[in-house]
């Protein structure tokens, strides 16, 4: 019996992790990718129209970058609520409820008429993006099983560059047509997707058979107390490694846009947009390369590395000049730079229990996301004063500092089952 069972786990081991898969875990893949490829979209359509909305509403890069900052910091209150209901009344549900959120945000931010309407439309953004993290991350984790959580979390994190990639072409073909307004109506698209996650998709068998849904003052409880250092070291690696991304693709389009006098590439709208396009090809592939690794040689291993190289490739980007360079390390960077995004929520799935699971990811997740708002503040005032290309090199000390604290203080997870 005994050797029966570990010939079946060592072929489970063994089978490609989408061999097999049940209707269910293909609906949960299916509305999370997709989810999250809209949502990513959502949230940095911005980032690809900062100039042009800009200069309608008047403000500079400086405010520019705290539009962007509010947005991040809205995003943890709404991870911490979308996230409690996902564990109160679903997975499924919060997701749904969190895509309508940031939908009408989105389209509400194309009739803003002042910075004080742009900011109040992109908080209501931040709160559904950081709740459809929530809710997905726990749906997708509690469907699939151990032996390849990474993996599959990895390709449904590759959305995350999909999404990035669809912004910029949405802004490429809509802004010259029809001007920024629209762009951000194209935004209410992911809500009819919305519905469809409401009819189709099931709540994970491990949520259903829980006996007790804690309250909030409960969860946060447990959060703070018995889990009280699993909490603090995710959220310390998290916001390191999301300062560093933040900071650094929240302007890439920009720096591609500005002129060589002010620090940038100097690029046309259409050329930066395809550098951008081509830039998250390289992401893609780190999502899903990040996922192999973490589940081959073990998450801590696997982020360690992903955040050196990042810390080492990113300056090398902002001093190169030739285009065809820029076009050929642009992925590199991005791979490195964006692929640790797959880690996160199996490493905090494996860090906490099923009554708090969608909380603790949501919370540690969007919290992290939100200190990182400092980032693009930062390279946004930076780069009157230095130029856009050197206040994007500075974004390489956070990617350094995540290593650090990864390598003495992260637990390893691989292979654990879920509680």
């Amino acid at each position: 019996m005994v050797n029966q069972s570990i010939q079946i786990m060592q072929q489970a081991k063994s089978t490609p992790w989408h061999r097999g898969a049940s209707k269910e875990q293909w609906k949960s893949f299916w509305s999370c990718y997709i989810g999250w490829m809209l949502d990513i979209m959502d949230l940095m359509l911005f980032a690809m129209i900062i100039a042009y909305v800009g200069r309608d509403l008047g403000f500079n890069k400086g405010m520019a970058g705290m539009v962007a900052s509010a947005t991040l910091i809205a995003s943890a209150f709404g991870g911490l609520v979308f996230g409690f209901l996902a564990d109160r009344i679903g997975r499924a549900k919060s997701m749904v409820l969190s895509i309508i959120c940031y939908s009408v945000g989105t389209a509400l931010c194309g009739f803003s008429e002042s910075l004080t309407q742009l900011i109040a439309f992109r908080v209501l953004v931040g709160l559904g993006v950081g709740g459809e993290w929530s809710a997905g991350a726990a749906l997708i984790t509690e469907t699939w099983p151990a032996q390849h959580r990474g993996k599959v979390m990895a390709w449904v994190q590759s959305a995350f560059a999909s999404g990035y990639a669809l912004a910029a072409i949405v802004a490429a073909i809509v802004l010259p047509l029809l001007g920024w307004r629209w762009v951000f109506a194209v935004g209410l698209i992911p809500a009819l997707f919305g519905l469809w996650i409401r009819r189709h998709v099931s709540e994970p068998e491990i949520w259903k058979n829980q006996k007790k849904r804690l309250s909030f003052s409960e969860t946060v409880g447990a959060l703070f107390g018995i889990h009280r250092r699993n909490t603090i070291i995710g959220l310390a690696f998290t916001a390191a490694a999301m300062c560093g991304y933040w900071g650094l693709f929240t302007w890439i389009p920009t720096y591609l846009g500005t002129p060589v006098s002010e620090g940038g590439a100097g690029f046309s709208l259409i050329k930066s947009t395809t550098w951008v396009v081509v830039m998250q090809v390289g992401a893609a592939i780190g999502f899903v390369a990040f996922g192999y690794v973490a589940d081959l040689a073990g998450r801590k291993k696997a982020f360690i590395l992903f955040f050196i190289c990042a810390a080492i490739l990113v300056p090398l980007y902002t001093m190169v000049k030739s285009p065809l360079m820029l076009l050929g390390l642009g992925p590199v960077v991005a791979f490195f730079g964006t692929g640790f995004y797959s880690g996160f929520a199996p490493t905090f799935a494996e860090l906490f229990p099923t009554s708090i699971r969608a909380t603790a990811q949501g919370f540690i997740y969007n919290t992290g996301r939100a200190a990182s708002a400092l980032a693009p503040m930062m390279v946004g005032f930076l780069s009157g004063n230095y130029g856009v290309g050197s206040a994007l090199g500075m974004t390489s000390a956070f990617f350094l500092l995540a290593a650090i604290l990864v390598f003495f203080f992260l637990p390893e997870t691989k292979g654990q089952e879920l509680e």
